[in-house]
């Protein structure tokens, strides 16, 4: 029994998305997890639509590094949202420019 141990675990984790790709993430499932009424909910997935498209287009302007950070402070008990790593590498780039620019 304690043989397939390693196995459930490893099945049971989200895999940490490689710096390189821009992660995937179920939309549909992660907004599964919010209340809110019908409306919210499809506001919500329309944000989380139009930030994905977004981080598809800007994905290789940002650093290894900020990628690697986002992604581990994106997973948020195991929820993942698109918006909230487009504003983490956002400020990571926008605070690497300011810190460039004073140097």
């Amino acid at each position: 029994m304690l043989i397939h141990l390693p196995i459930v675990i490893l099945t049971s984790l989200h895999a940490i998305p490689v710096a390189g790709a821009l992660p995937k993430f179920d939309i549909a499932r992660e907004r599964g997890f919010e209340s809110g009424t019908k409306e919210e909910q499809g506001r919500c997935m329309s944000d989380e639509t139009q930030a994905r498209e977004k981080l598809q287009t800007e994905w290789k302007q940002f650093a290894p590094s900020a990628k690697t950070q986002c992604n581990q402070e994106n997973d948020v008990g195991g929820i993942f949202s698109y918006v909230e790593l487009q504003t983490c590498l956002e400020m990571e780039r926008d605070v690497k420019k300011e810190v460039d620019g004073k140097m």
